[in-house]
């Protein structure tokens, strides 16, 4: 059995998180040589070429010190990326973190989590400290929280979630508070949410989604409303469903649906205010597929319309919006009715026409990766899994 059977087209978010720990250890019994992505240079490292890449381009950089998957990165205040936690290429799930130098385009490590953890949280505070939250330690489901300092280099415990949970999403308020909304606590889908209060240290309750969902996107709206946008609430149950939270009120309500039905899908915030949904995993004719259209939110009016179709239809990609105004999509799984594809293509959505178009593509095929913007505007893409190497600790940049 093999991962890429595994996830994708005949499970749920919450059942991958599982599924991801076990598929790895049964792939590494035919487990070839490292392809030539992931072999170690000899001499100098490619990453520290001092001829000028192009523009939209990809470019090997620093090797993180550990190969993960489903990872958190994290922008610091000080410019540095945190990246924490995950599981290896032989399944085992990580307390090990590392921080990226963007000057010197290398990682070095840092203080470990108390708690080894993948598929959970991280959250940027006003203080500059990251906030940890929930996830999975081997078959155990968390409600455990912790906090990174980067001043000291270290965790610490703070105080845990009122109920176990991955697959989550946490959104930082403009208050400072962070919430922290649906998810699975290993046997049931859950419809709650919780604010955790730095200044406390403390979480309470909010009030609930009016559906349980997993596979779910949240964005922070310019109004400081939270959209809560799709994901799947049971096995090959998509939702074309979105809600909205009001920090004021502590409640939710219903807004516009989805013409299509996903999960596992990008939002991203566009200048304009509007919401764009790329991608995902959806359903037709009683089989889940993968998908390439888009659709745009806009709150003004608290409905979707679609706008261009990405290239190619892929789900557990990336996105960020650049300081161009334009939306990167990088990597990804994929499905194209032949066989199961990692996808190194990454695309460029452009909100004035309304399309999307090809750039340059990455050197690694990878899913399960993470994606952040940096202060130069460049993009770093981390660690990740393909069929090839498995888990990753190659890192490129986005120019």
């Amino acid at each position: 059995m093999k991962r890429k059977e595994n996830i994708g087209l005949h499970a749920s978010a919450s059942q991958i998180a599982v599924i991801s720990l076990s598929a790895v250890l049964l792939t590494l019994t035919a487990a070839p040589a490292r392809s030539q992505s992931e072999q170690e240079p000899a001499g100098a490292d490619l990453a520290f070429q001092t001829d000028a890449p192009a523009t939209g381009s990809w470019r090997e950089t620093g090797r993180m010190t550990t190969k993960r998957l489903s990872h958190t990165a994290t922008l610091l205040s000080n410019g540095q990326v945190l990246v924490a936690g995950g599981e290896d290429s032989d399944g085992f799930l990580l307390n090990s973190a590392e921080l990226y130098s963007p000057a010197a385009r290398t990682w070095t490590a840092t203080g470990s989590l108390g708690t080894r953890r993948a598929f959970h949280t991280a959250t940027l505070l006003p203080s500059g400290k990251v906030l940890v939250a929930g996830g999975l330690d081997g078959p155990e489901f968390l409600k455990s929280a912790e906090l990174y300092d980067p001043a000291a280099g270290t965790w610490t415990p703070t105080a845990s979630m009122r109920t176990l949970r991955e697959a989550h999403t946490a959104t930082l308020l403009p208050s400072g508070k962070v919430l922290v909304a649906a998810g699975s606590d290993g046997t049931n889908l859950l419809s709650s949410a919780n604010l955790y209060d730095p200044a406390t240290g403390r979480w309470m309750n909010t009030g609930s989604l009016s559906t349980a969902r997993d596979g779910h996107t949240a964005t922070l709206l310019p109004s400081g409303k939270v959209l809560v946008v799709g994901g799947s609430n049971g096995f090959h149950s998509y939702l074309s469903s979105a809600e909205l939270y009001d920090p004021a009120a502590g409640t939710w309500t219903a807004t516009g649906s989805l013409a299509t039905a996903r999960e596992l899908h990008t939002a991203t915030l566009l200048p304009s205010g509007q919401v764009l949904v790329a991608g995902g995993l959806g359903f037709a004719i009683g089989d889940p597929i993968y998908l390439s259209s888009a659709e745009l939110y806009d709150p003004a009016t608290g409905s979707w319309t679609a706008t261009g179709n990405l290239a190619i239809e892929r789900a557990y990609h990336t996105a960020t919006l650049l300081p161009s105004g334009k939306v990167l999509v990088a990597a990804g799984f994929s499905f194209n009715g032949v066989g199961y594809s990692y996808p190194t293509s990454a695309e460029l959505y452009d909100p004035a026409a309304g399309s999307w178009t090809a750039t340059g593509s990455l050197n690694t095929p990878r899913y399960l990766h993470t994606l952040t913007l940096l202060s130069s505007g460049r993009v770093l893409v981390a660690g990740g899994y393909n069929d090839n190497d498995f888990s990753l600790k190659s890192a490129e940049q986005y120019h």
